[in-house]
Formats: structure tokens, C-alpha cells, sequence
């Protein structure tokens, strides 16, 4: 039997709300965490048994012969830590947003290819069920050929001023906004559906009553480089349950979500799509572990421990052992030129933007 993968994990909110758990779930060894602040660091650890605990990266990589690093920090510091693990030779799992803009995503890829290391950018959202179902429809023809994706949500994460929130969140300087803490996901998963973009018209917006400089909601048109048009729409500060509509028509059929279960609707009538077992998610963690986040909890650790069991094989250098595509730096990269034209877009009056790459 092999020993397992030391990992580490910089970062002591959601990296040891999720990363942990789902590393040591998969067969990892969290063997030090990396923060800022002593004291909070000292907390964390004890509270996740983890038994060291550092400020450095670098000392915290040579201190413990760390193969993997798991890097939960905001945006404007991933680019730093990112090239510093690499450095080392370490395999890197970078959180979304990938970085603060193209330019440092494209030296973060450029640096892992050149070191050969396996790097991952944390879509963890793939490997939920609907999701990857609602793309495997339209990969497998169910639809025809697709030719309108309308994606539309309303999530009350912001919506009370007064709700404790990442402080990135809404720190421009720190590569805040909701376009990049929940927004990058979104582009991650249409890119996964349906290819590259190729130009958008986008809008940044406050909806909640907060008082910030950086979005809460975002909109958007956008067109495929298949030639697939769509429009999307967002808000994380709508008061009342979350809600959504996500459908994709085609030439044969229309696909889409409706509480969490997949319908197909074509010629032959509507009908709902059994998730097979190749995309079922591991049972949800017990209540009484403390890792186990009991918010959102199977919607965040299920899919991570996915990815996790993704991350393991790739450093073994093993086949996957999903059919879900693996989020890479690669992809990361793509997500921030979306990020960068949308944000040049809103800041020239919603002006239509190429996605450069």
C-alpha cells in the first residue's frame, strides 16, 4: 500500500471548510496549513487536526515535503502562491476566480506547463449531477444542435448588507465582485456545455442595498463561437428563496433544470433524464463531523471530493476516474478572458467585446 499524498492548504476559511475534508477524503494527507495571522492559524489547525501550521509557503513546502498544494485565498494573491508552489515542483489546485486578470492566469498556465506539474483550477461544479448531466445531453444529440442557452438566477447571498461575507467579496483591489466569486463558475460550465465565446455585451449592477464599489449582479449576452446565442443574468442580492432557469434549445429538443432534476423535451414528448451512476456523488458527510459543513454542505463537499478523487489520480499520473472533463489552468485562463471582457464591456456602456485569446 502506498502512502499517501501530503497535502497543503493555504487558506483557513473555505479551504478548511472544504478542501480539507475532501482532501483527506480522497486519500491525502493535509499535513500543514498556510495563513496569514498566527493566532487564527493556531485555531484552525486544532479545530481540523491538522498538526502544523505555517505563515510561509515556501518554509511550509521544505518543512514538510508537500507534493500538492491546495491554494483558498483571494484572487489577487493566487497568481504569488500559485508560481511559488510550482516553483517547488508542487501540483496545484488553484480556487476560482483564477486570478485578478488574464495576464496572471496566462503566467500561472505558462509556468505550470513549462514545470509539467498537474494543476487544477477549483470548478468543483462540474461534478454536480445536473450539471454534468444537462451537458451530456447536449453532447449526445438529445437537442440536435444547440442554438439558445438562457441561464437566469436569483440568490439571496448579499442581499442583507448585514450578512457576514469573505471581505474579497467585495474588495475590487482584491479581485472581488460577484462576476468572479460566483460568476466564474457559470462561464467555467457554459464553456463546458458548449465550447469558446465568441463576443458578449455584459452589465455589472448592485441590487442589494450595499454599500460597496464592486458588483453584487451581473447581465449578459453573449455569442459562441458555434455560433450559439445566449443571455445570462444574476443576482446575489434578490431577498427570498434562490430560484433558477436554465435551458438550452436546439434544432431536435430543449433541455433544462427544474429542481435539481434534468427534463428533455423533443418530438416524442417531455420526459425526465436518469442520473447514471457514473455521475452520482458520494454520500454526504456525517452531521456530527465538524468538516462537514453543514450549509450547503453535500452541494459543495459532494462535488470537491470529485474533484479531489480527479486531483489524486492525475498527480499518480492514473486515468480519471470520471468522465466529467478535468478544470485546468487552461481552463482557468479561459474563464478570466470572459471575466476581462465583461468587465471591459460594462465599463464601455455594455459595448459588444471580443473574448480574446
Amino acid at each position: 500500500m502506498t502512502a499517501p499524498i501530503p497535502a497543503l492548504v493555504v487558506g483557513t476559511g473555505f479551504g478548511c471548510r472544504i478542501h480539507v475534508p475532501a482532501l483527506r477524503a480522497t486519500g491525502f494527507e493535509v499535513v500543514g496549513l498556510v495563513g496569514n495571522t498566527p493566532e487564527k492559524l493556531a485555531k484552525r489547525a486544532e479545530q481540523n487536526g491538522i498538526a502544523r501550521y505555517f505563515t510561509d509557503l515556501d518554509e511550509a513546502i521544505t518543512a514538510t515535503g508537500a507534493k500538492v498544494v491546495t491554494i483558498a485565498t483571494p484572487p489577487s494573491t493566487h497568481a504569488a502562491l500559485t508560481l511559488k508552489a510550482i516553483a517547488h515542483g508542487c501540483h496545484v489546485v488553484c480556487e476560482k476566480p483564477f486570478a485578478f486578470d488574464s495576464a496572471e492566469a496566462q503566467a500561472m498556465v505558462d509556468a505550470a506547463e513549462k514545470a509539467g506539474v498537474f494543476h487544477m483550477v477549483a470548478h468543483e461544479f462540474r461534478w454536480l449531477p445536473d450539471r454534468a448531466l444537462f451537458g451530456r445531453a447536449i453532447a449526445e444529440g438529445m437537442i440536435g444542435e444547440p442554438r439558445f442557452l438562457a441561464m437566469d438566477q436569483f440568490i439571496p447571498f448579499c442581499a442583507d448588507p448585514e450578512t457576514p461575507l469573505p471581505k474579497w467579496w467585495f474588495d475590487k483591489a482584491s479581485g472581488g465582485g460577484w462576476l468572479g466569486a460566483g460568476g466564474s463558475h457559470m462561464m467555467d460550465q457554459i464553456r463546458a456545455w458548449l465550447g469558446e465565446f465568441e463576443d458578449l455585451s455584459a452589465n455589472l449592477f448592485l441590487v442589494s442595498d450595499r454599500k460597496a464599489d464592486a458588483e453584487d449582479s451581473y447581465s449578459m449576452r453573449f455569442r459562441m463561437k458555434n455560433g450559439v446565442e445566449g443571455s445570462m443574468q444574476q443576482t446575489a442580492g434578490a431577498w427570498g428563496p434562490s430560484a433558477t432557469l436554465w435551458r438550452c434549445a436546439g434544432t431536435k429538443g430543449t433541455v433544462w433544470t427544474e429542481g435539481g432534476k434534468v427534463m428533455v423535451a423533443d418530438r416524442q414528448g417531455t420526459r425526465e433524464l436518469e442520473v447514471p451512476a457514473d455521475l452520482q456523488l458520494p454520500p454526504p458527510p456525517h452531521a456530527e463531523d465538524a468538516n462537514s459543513s453543514r450549509r450547503l454542505s453535500h452541494f459543495e463537499i459532494g462535488p470537491f471530493t470529485r474533484f479531489c478523487e480527479a486531483l489524486y489520480a492525475g498527480v499518480e499520473g492514473r486515468a480519471m476516474p470520471s468522465s466529467v472533463p478535468v478544470p485546468t489552468f487552461r481552463d482557468g485562463l479561459a474563464s478570466m478572458q470572459i471575466l476581462d471582457a465583461m468587465r471591459a464591456s460594462s465599463a464601455n456602456g455594455g459595448a459588444v467585446t471580443e473574448v480574446v485569446r
